[in-house]
Parts: C-alpha cells; sequence; structure tokens
C-alpha cells in the first residue's frame, strides 16, 4: 500500500479499520455508493464516507480496477515508460496536478497486485472529493444567473488559467470535458477543480496535437451560450493574448477536431436509436 503524506495519519489509520488498505479488503468491501456509469468495464467507482478517530468526517471516492488484458497494460507501460496498475497511475497524477498547484482531489492512499507482461492484477485507490459539481451539470445555472455580471467573463479567465498551468508544465489530461472540472461557488467567489486523471501524462511528442484534443474536447462540452460569447477570450487568455496567428492555428485545429467529435457522438445515438449496442 502507498498512502499520502503527513497529516492523514487518522484518514488512512480509519481506512485500514474498513479493510481499505489491501486490494483484497477494498474488492470484498461493501459499504457506500456504486456509481454507475456507461463503459466502465472492470471499474467499479464508490461514493463513501469515513470518520477518523479525531472524529472528523470525510466524503471519499473508492476506486477499484479488476484484472486488465495484454493490451491495456503494453498501452500503459508504453505510455508511462514501465509496468504500472491504473490505480498506481491515478495516484501518481494526482500528486503531480496538485504539486504544480492544479486544483484537484487529493490523494489517500493505493494498493495494487502485481502488473507485468504475464499478468495484470486488481487495484485500487482512495481520494478525497471535491467541492462543488461539474459545470456540465451547473454551467447553464450559473451564467444564467451571472448573465451580463463580472463572474462569466472571470469563470472563462479561471478556466484558461486551470488549463494554461496544467499544460505549461508537460501535461495533458486525455478527458477535459466539462463533466470534469468541477465549479464550487461561494459567497465570496468560486473555486475550479480538475477531476479524473487517470489518463493524464505528459507526451514526449505531438505536444501541440495533444493540446488541442484538450481544448477541444472543453469547447464540445461547455454550454452552447458560453462557446458563443466567451470561446475566444477563453483562447486568448490561455495562449496569453497577442499572437493573432497562433489563435488562429489553435482554433482551426479545434474546430476539426469538434467537428469529428460531433460526427462520432451522431453516430453513437444513430446506433442506439437503432437498437444498437449502447456506447
Amino acid at each position: 500500500m502507498t498512502a499520502a503524506g503527513a497529516g492523514q495519519e487518522a484518514l488512512v489509520a480509519a481506512l485500514r479499520s474498513e479493510g481499505l488498505d489491501t486490494v483484497e479488503g477494498a474488492f470484498a468491501y461493501g459499504g457506500g455508493e456504486d456509481l454507475i456509469k456507461p463503459n466502465l468495464g472492470a471499474r467499479r467507482r464508490t461514493r463513501l464516507s469515513v470518520t477518523d478517530a479525531d472524529g472528523l468526517c470525510h466524503e471519499l471516492y473508492l476506486k477499484r480496477y479488476g484484472p486488465e488484458g495484454l493490451a491495456d497494460r503494453l498501452r500503459r507501460r508504453w505510455t508511462y515508460g514501465r509496468w504500472c496498475s491504473p490505480a498506481g497511475v491515478e495516484f501518481a497524477n494526482i500528486r503531480a496536478a496538485r504539486a504544480a498547484g492544479v486544483g484537484t482531489m487529493r490523494e489517500v492512499l493505493f494498493a495494487a497486485e502485481p502488473v507485468g507482461p504475464a499478468r495484470g492484477g486488481r487495484s485500487h485507490l482512495v481520494v478525497t472529493a471535491v467541492g462543488g459539481d461539474a459545470i456540465e451539470r451547473c454551467g447553464e445555472d450559473f451564467l444564467a444567473r451571472h448573465e451580463g455580471g463580472p463572474e462569466a467573463a472571470r469563470l472563462t479567465e479561471r478556466l484558461a488559467g486551470l488549463v494554461r498551468e496544467f499544460h505549461a508544465v508537460g501535461y495533458v489530461h486525455r478527458d477535459l470535458y466539462s463533466s470534469h472540472v468541477f465549479l464550487d461557488e461561494r459567497e465570496d467567489g468560486f473555486d475550479l477543480y480538475l477531476i479524473d486523471l487517470a489518463r493524464m501524462f505528459r507526451p514526449r511528442w505531438r505536444c501541440f496535437r495533444w493540446r488541442v484534443k484538450d481544448l477541444a474536447q472543453i469547447k464540445y462540452s461547455m454550454p452552447r451560450r458560453w462557446v458563443a460569447k466567451f470561446w475566444e477570450a477563453f483562447l486568448s487568455d490561455y495562449l496569453g493574448g497577442g499572437d493573432r496567428s497562433a489563435a488562429l492555428r489553435y482554433n482551426r485545429a479545434i474546430d476539426r477536431k469538434v467537428a469529428s467529435m460531433r460526427r462520432r457522438g451522431q453516430a453513437r445515438r444513430r446506433r442506439g436509436a437503432g437498437g444498437g449496442k449502447q456506447t
């Protein structure tokens, strides 16, 4: 088992008492609320609350990964340069994002069975919850309540800064939809958090292509009224302003990718309407 550093000893101890410090214990755990989501495959996600010895209640997420086939293990070996479990990768990614100053959840612990060319064992990790809700769900309401005021422009600026800082240290998300950006409103403002970092990595080449993919996922998934009014400001803030040729290059590449994503989405909907397998 690998656990987070100092300051979370009481929480780790509480998880240990629930058996969540070992792979066997995690897969035998029957508490919490399972989150049903399409395409999880051998993955399982559970929301749970744990009270530690200091009386503090923690809202947490338990992610369990079943055994993987050779193709998935080889893909991860190629991407990260070593044999590694999906839970171990996600744990390290969360830690790296936080070290880069990106708002995200906190990694608590992970454990994994051996991974190599001959076998891909089970693994699991526990992470803290972040505040607020996904922009996919709350974005329209936020924009409607703040239409004409400064908060919508501030959201654009903060979102551009989040993505810019993430990319500036060499990382890409690969799943950067508005469902994975959480907006936590307070009386004095709001915070943004980036979640679901399981596929995050640092590309060694074709960085422009990977960044465009992240940006296209944002444009594709954000509320239409935001895209219509704030996309150009977002891209300008992301690029640091000034360079119109860079903005044109990015916009063309992003729009090509968005068009491709829409075609794939329409094809999936047609297959679903025709009684085919839901994806």
